[in-house]
Parts: structure tokens; C-alpha cells; sequence
């Protein structure tokens, strides 16, 4: 009998999306971590092939549990709750931060601009956008070629880095992709076979990624810069995008296949998500400064980057327990009562 996924089972969150989630959002703070070792080759390598699917499964999930949006005005007001308030707040916190640093992070004026979203805080802005679109794509006849095509072209459009508008329109084949996905194709992925071959797809992947790395720039992989910038014609440059996509839809299924279907020790971490991702990328911004990274450049960069997974890999527990929720709700989930009509009276009479 096939494996069923379910959103929920008896009312309960599926464990499954959770586990993905604590695990993806682990391979996001580690490799922000390992961003000052980017000079060792290993370090450049996982670079590649981690930021390959990293973020895209974050994206695909997102894009599967919008499939119902927006059914109802409930859906609506969460969707400002979770994704523009905490947008909004944390790029005036992460601004201020930069400000704060200074010189560190390349200028102490602070700035602040809602449509060039700083540092971790352009994910927020892209679910955002790329949630309201969901009616346009549900009537589309092919909206995934569309999507790809879109990704494809954006490459070409003289979109300035430090603005997502490139990012979002490059990453927006794996939002459409989780659209399209149902119950059967995350059944499909856990099946034995394809969970036996995603351990040899994921080394073929690393082993690509290490021989490529002296050739390529991690800059492909933030998909937020013209083919112009890289360095390439346009013709070579939707030839690169339509590879990554291909890998990144690749790696990130074989990274689904292995992910376990049961409850786990971090399943409940991984239901909170949302809270490492935006508070892990302070701790890294001031890591700098108060001189952590000067003190593993004495060390070797294997045994520094070593210290820094496990490291990652604790600070990422920290920021999914329940306790830090509790303490930081109001920051990451601000109450919205004030601004919205009681539940009952969402409609006029």
C-alpha cells in the first residue's frame, strides 16, 4: 500500500513537513556560519551544493500548503500576520543592527528601504508576494513552464542586487512547483527505492559541487543577479538558471526522500521554524564584531568549521524551543487585534 501524506493526521500536524523544516532550516544557519570560511575550498563547495536546495525546499513546502490560499478572509489576515508585520519589524530590526555594527557590515548610516530587503528578510517579502499571486497560477493551463520561463528571463532584466525583485522571479518555479504537488508525489519520494537512491544522488551532487566550485561563483546560487553581472551572455545564462533549477528540484527531492516520516526528537523544534530563521542572522551579523570569527581564524578551518556546524546546530534548538517562542511571540508573531475587525465581524453586514 502506497505511503499517504496528510497535512494533518487526526487533526495533528504532519511530522513529516516539521522534520523537513528543522532540517533545512539547520543546513540555513550552518551555512550562514561558514560564510567567513567561504576561502577554503570544502567550505565553497558545500556552499554550492547546499544552497542548491536549501531554501527551495522551504519553497516548495510553502508553495504545497498554499494550494488553498487565499479560501477565506482567516487566511488572509494570517497571511499579514506571518509574513508582512514580521517583515516589516524585523527589516527595521536588522537595519538597526547594521547601523549598530557599523563599519563591519560596510557603512554606519542606517538605512531603511522596504523594497530592498536586508539580509535574511527577503524570504518574508517573497512568500508574501509570491502567496498573493497563488489565484493567478491556479488558472493557469501550464503554469510551471510559465514559472520556469519567468525565472528565465528574469535573469536578463537589469534588476540591482540589493533588491529581491530578481530573487523572487528567479526562485518562483519551486513556489509553483509546491502548487502543483499533492498527497502522491510526497508519497513517491518516500518510497524505498527512491529513498535508497537519493544517498547517491545527494554525493553525486557534493561531488559536483567540489569540482565546480573553483570554476563557479556562489553568486549564481542567490539568484538575485543579471546574467550581465555574472559575467555571461544572456543565451549561457538561461542555460546555467535552467541547470540550477533542474539540480535544485533534483537535490531538493532527494533531500525529501530522506527526511524520516515519524515523530522525532525535533519535530516540534521544526514546527517553529520561523523563529531561527529570523533571529539566527543577528547572532551571525554581530559574531564579527565581538570577534568569534577572529578567534577560529587561529584555529584550523577544518576544526573552525567543524566548531561552527555544532555550534549551529545548538543555536538552532535554542531558537525553535518553545521557551524562546514564548519570550519573543510579540517581536516575530505581534498580536494584530488592533488592526483587524473581531473574527465574527470580518465582513460587513
Amino acid at each position: 500500500m502506497p505511503l499517504r501524506v496528510r497535512e494533518r493526521r487526526g487533526g495533528r500536524r504532519d511530522p513529516y513537513f516539521d522534520n523537513a523544516k528543522f532540517l533545512a532550516i539547520l543546513l540555513v544557519v550552518a551555512g550562514h556560519a561558514l560564510g567567513p570560511l567561504e576561502d577554503a575550498r570544502f567550505v565553497g563547495a558545500e556552499h554550492l551544493f547546499v544552497w542548491t536546495f536549501h531554501m527551495p525546499v522551504f519553497i516548495v513546502i510553502a508553495g504545497y500548503f498554499s494550494r488553498t490560499f487565499p479560501s477565506s478572509p482567516e487566511k488572509v489576515r494570517r497571511l499579514i500576520g506571518a509574513l508582512a508585520v514580521p517583515y516589516l519589524v524585523f527589516d527595521v530590526v536588522y537595519s538597526l543592527v547594521g547601523h549598530w555594527i557599523g563599519g563591519y557590515w560596510g557603512g554606519d548610516k542606517f538605512v531603511l528601504s522596504p523594497l530592498s530587503p536586508y539580509f535574511v528578510t527577503w524570504f518574508l517579502l517573497a512568500l508574501l508576494v509570491w502567496r498573493l499571486s497563488t489565484p493567478v497560477w491556479q488558472q493557469l493551463r501550464w503554469p510551471l513552464p510559465v514559472a520556469v520561463g519567468i525565472s528565465m528571463m528574469a535573469g536578463a532584466l537589469e534588476v540591482t542586487p540589493d533588491r529581491s525583485f530578481g530573487r523572487i522571479l528567479g526562485l518562483l518555479p519551486f513556489f509553483v512547483l509546491g502548487l502543483t504537488l499533492n498527497e502522491r508525489h510526497f508519497a513517491v519520494v518516500r518510497r524505498p527505492l527512491v529513498r535508497a537512491a537519493a544517498v547517491p544522488v545527494l554525493a553525486a551532487g557534493a561531488a559536483v559541487a567540489y569540482l565546480a566550485e573553483p570554476h563557479m561563483s556562489e553568486e549564481w546560487m542567490t539568484w538575485r543577479h543579471s546574467y550581465e553581472n555574472l559575467g555571461v551572455s544572456v543565451a549561457v545564462g538561461m542555460g546555467m538558471r535552467l541547470g540550477l533549477l533542474v539540480c535544485g528540484v533534483t537535490l531538493t527531492a532527494a533531500f525529501l526522500a530522506l527526511v524520516p516520516a515519524r515523530r522525532t526528537w525535533f519535530t516540534e523544534l521544526g514546527s517553529r521554524s520561523l523563529y531561527p530563521y529570523l533571529l539566527h542572522g543577528l547572532l551571525y551579523m554581530v559574531a564579527g564584531p565581538i570577534g568569534v570569527y577572529a578567534w577560529l581564524s587561529g584555529l584550523d578551518t577544518l576544526a573552525a568549521a567543524m566548531i561552527i556546524v555544532v555550534a549551529s546546530g545548538v543555536v538552532t534548538v535554542i531558537l525553535s524551543t518553545d521557551a524562546l517562542r514564548r519570550a519573543l511571540r510579540w517581536l516575530v508573531e505581534p498580536p494584530l487585534d488592533v488592526v483587524f475587525r473581531p473574527r465574527g465581524r470580518l465582513r460587513p453586514e
